[in-house]
C-alpha cells in the first residue's frame, strides 16, 4: 500500500513532496490576451500552499487561434512571459513541482472567439472547422515546442502535453475525426505522429531536467479505449516521458466497452506495464479513501480538481485525517471565495450544476 505522502521521484526535475497532483482545472480568470491575472495567480499559488506535490496551471494555449475559452491563459507569446515568470517563482518557492499544461482546442476553438473558422485535422461539419494544411499542422506541433520552451525561460520545472477532452492532440488521435490521408492520418501509427513529434521537439528543445508529461482520456470524443491503453502503454516505457496523467472522469467506473471486461478505468490502466514513467489519473478522486483505492489500484499520484476546488488544501486535510471527506455540495459563495477562486471562476462554477449555493433571501416581516 502506497504511502499517499511519500515523496515519489520523476525522471526529470524535482521529486513531488507527495502523491498528489493538482488537476489542471479551467477557471476563465486570465486576461483577454491570455496574460496571467492577479486572481489566477492567488488560485494556482493558495495550492502550493496548501500541500500540492505538483501543481499544473489551467490549459495554456500555444497558438491565439488555439483558445478554447474565454479568460484562458496564453503562452503563444513572449507579452506572456513576465505573468508566467512570476506564477513560476511563487510556486517554486513552495516546494511544489511547477508544471504548464499546453493546450489547443483545434476544433473546439469558438468561432465567436477566435474570429474565425477552428482548425481541425479534418472539416468537421458538427463544429464548422476546416481542414488543416499540412503547413498548418506542422505550425501547430512548432507551437506546442515553442510554448514548453517559453514555460522552461519562465522558469517551471516542466510541462504537460494535453492530448484528451477532443482537443487537437486528442483530435489527431481520433479514427473518427481524423480523416487525413497524408502522414498524419489513417493509422494509429499516423494519428499518434502529432504527439510523438510534440515530445520529440520537447525533449530537444528543453533542457534535460526539464519534466515533460501527456495526459490522455480513454472515452468519448472518438476514442477506442484498447487504442489509448497501447499509447498509455508505450508512453509509460518511453524515457521521454517523465509521466503519464490519465482523465477518466470516474475512475472507478467499468469501462463503456463491455469487451474490455469490467475491471475499473484504474484498475485497467494502473496494471500496465510501466519503464520510468510515472502514472496518475483524475476522475471522481473525491475523499481520502477515494485516494488510497485510486493508488491501490497501481497508481503512483492522484490527480485532485473537485476536491482542489472546495479545499485549498485538500494534500494536509487527507494527510490529517485519511478519512477526509470535502464540504457538502452546494456550498456557500463564502467558501469558495475564502478557498481564493475569483469572480470570474465563482461563475463559472455556478454553471456546475448543484455546486455552488443559490444565495439566501430574507423576507420583510
Amino acid at each position: 500500500m502506497t504511502d499517499l505522502h511519500s515523496p515519489l521521484s520523476l525522471s526529470r526535475g524535482p521529486a513531488m513532496k507527495n502523491r498528489f497532483m493538482l488537476a489542471p482545472l479551467t477557471n476563465l480568470q486570465s486576461h483577454a490576451d491570455g496574460v496571467l491575472s492577479d486572481d489566477e495567480f492567488r488560485w494556482l499559488t493558495f495550492r502550493a500552499q496548501g500541500g500540492f506535490g505538483l501543481t499544473m496551471t489551467c490549459a495554456a494555449h500555444v497558438q491565439a487561434a488555439g483558445q478554447g475559452f474565454p479568460g484562458q491563459l496564453g503562452i503563444f507569446n513572449d507579452k506572456h512571459l513576465a505573468g508566467l515568470s512570476r506564477l513560476a517563482s511563487a510556486l517554486n518557492a513552495e516546494g511544489t513541482h511547477s508544471v504548464v499544461q499546453l493546450h489547443h482546442a483545434g476544433m473546439r476553438s469558438p468561432k465567436e472567439l477566435i474570429g474565425e473558422a477552428p482548425h481541425c485535422p479534418s472539416a468537421n461539419e458538427e463544429f464548422g472547422a476546416r481542414a488543416m494544411s499540412l503547413e498548418e499542422v506542422k505550425a501547430s506541433r512548432d507551437a506546442f515546442i515553442a510554448g514548453a520552451v517559453r514555460a522552461e525561460k519562465a522558469g517551471f520545472h516542466g510541462v504537460e502535453l494535453h492530448g484528451a477532452h477532443g482537443y487537437l492532440i486528442c483530435q489527431f488521435l481520433s479514427a473518427e475525426v481524423n480523416l487525413r490521408k497524408d502522414e498524419y492520418g489513417g493509422s494509429f501509427e499516423n494519428r499518434t505522429r502529432f504527439l510523438y513529434e510534440c515530445i520529440e521537439g520537447v525533449r530537444a528543445e528543453c533542457g534535460p531536467d526539464f519534466s515533460l508529461g501527456v495526459r490522455l482520456s480513454p472515452e468519448r470524443f472518438g476514442m477506442d479505449l484498447g487504442e489509448i491503453l497501447g499509447l498509455a502503454s508505450a508512453l509509460l516505457k518511453d524515457d521521454r516521458i517523465d509521466y503519464l496523467d490519465m482523465s477518466l472522469w470516474d475512475c472507478f467506473k467499468p469501462p463503456v466497452d463491455a469487451a474490455a471486461g469490467s475491471r475499473t478505468l484504474v484498475a485497467l490502466f494502473g496494471a500496465l506495464p510501466r519503464g520510468k514513467g510515472k502514472l496518475g489519473a483524475a476522475g471522481k478522486i473525491l475523499t481520502g479513501a477515494d485516494c488510497q483505492r485510486a493508488m491501490d489500484a497501481g497508481l503512483d499520484f492522484v490527480v485532485i480538481g473537485r476536491g482542489a476546488i472546495l479545499h485549498h488544501d485538500f494534500p494536509k486535510k487527507v494527510a490529517a485525517n485519511a478519512a477526509f471527506q470535502p464540504i457538502a455540495l452546494p456550498v456557500p459563495e463564502a467558501h469558495l471565495k475564502a478557498e481564493g477562486l475569483g469572480s470570474a471562476f465563482l461563475n463559472y462554477m455556478k454553471t456546475w450544476k448543484g455546486f455552488v449555493a443559490e444565495p439566501q433571501t430574507s423576507s420583510a416581516d
